[in-house]
């Protein structure tokens, strides 16, 4: 089972800005020196803009970066279950956004048929 996306309210969130990189939403992270970072920022300037999920696809699968992803900006709970999937590791939701109703929908899908950035085998080669 894959580690659940961490939940932040962005009221309440502190950041240890210490080796972290924020990459602006039209950035390329291949073009990025990831050389000592641990977490890597992607903005959602608003909710129908999804490049972040492309930069976090990149950061995972290209360019096997480890570290933390954070979502932040107009981060709702209707798009959490595709940011886990596509590498991100926490997100800061925006203040109106309910915390527990995101972890309740993060737990609804414990498991996928499809890989995705993360676990990149299909359920049904490691159900095999």
């Amino acid at each position: 089972m894959k580690p659940t996306l961490q939940l932040f309210k962005a009221q309440t969130f502190v950041a240890d800005e210490a080796n972290t990189l924020t990459l602006a939403n039209d950035a390329d992270p291949r073009d990025a020196d990831l050389n000592g970072i641990t977490t890597v920022v992607l903005q959602f300037p608003k909710f129908a803009d999804g490049r972040a999920f492309s930069q976090a696809f990149l950061l995972r699968r290209r360019l096997g970066f480890t570290g933390e992803i954070r979502a932040t900006g107009d981060v709702l709970i209707d798009q959490l279950a595709q940011m886990q999937r596509s590498g991100f590791s926490q997100a800061v939701l925006r203040d109106d956004q309910d915390l527990e109703h995101g972890r309740k929908l993060l737990a609804h899908y414990p498991a996928f048929y499809q890989g995705d950035a993360v676990d990149t085998q299909p359920h049904f080669a490691v159900a095999a």
